[in-house]
């Protein structure tokens, strides 16, 4: 009975890994004070609303955040924390980034394979430096492995 409490405490969200090659867009979070990791970069995503499944949270987020609908996503991985279980979801960005209409964050940028190692990058609209948040830059080196390993195939 415990288990099932603790899962139901859990938050779920969809979030997606858009890439354009060996380029991957990231948003600028909002630095304000009660959202998960303020001011650093991470995924474009949300939470899902009840009734919802993963898949259509993770195209409503993006059209809500960035007024983008991919032609594809897949689901990569699901992972579980104490927290929060993410749903993680790739596909291509078929547009050019200054196409889409950034409407939740600070900023919006394609980082390289380079600067997902570095772990940060500057920002025009904030004018410094922003670190990736920790788990963002994981499932990043994890997807990163992944395609490693298919393309190898």
């Amino acid at each position: 009975m415990a288990m099932a409490a603790d899962q139901a405490q859990k938050h779920e969200v969809a979030v997606a890994i858009l890439y354009q090659g060996d380029r991957f867009l990231l948003q600028l979070r909002d630095d304000i004070p009660g959202i998960l990791y303020p001011g650093h970069w991470g995924f474009f995503g949300g939470h899902i609303e009840p009734g919802e499944d993963p898949p259509t949270a993770m195209e409503r987020e993006l059209l809500e955040e960035i007024g983008y609908v991919p032609p594809q996503l897949q689901l990569f991985q699901s992972m579980e924390t104490e927290q929060v279980i993410r749903h993680v979801f790739h596909g291509p960005l078929t547009v050019a980034v200054e196409s889409l209409t950034l409407m939740e964050g600070w900023d919006l940028a394609l980082w390289t394979v380079g600067d997902i190692l570095q772990g940060q990058r500057y920002s025009e609209r904030s004018g410094d430096v922003r670190p990736l948040g920790l788990p963002h830059q994981e499932i990043l080196r994890s997807f990163l492995d992944h395609r490693r390993i298919e393309q190898a195939m």
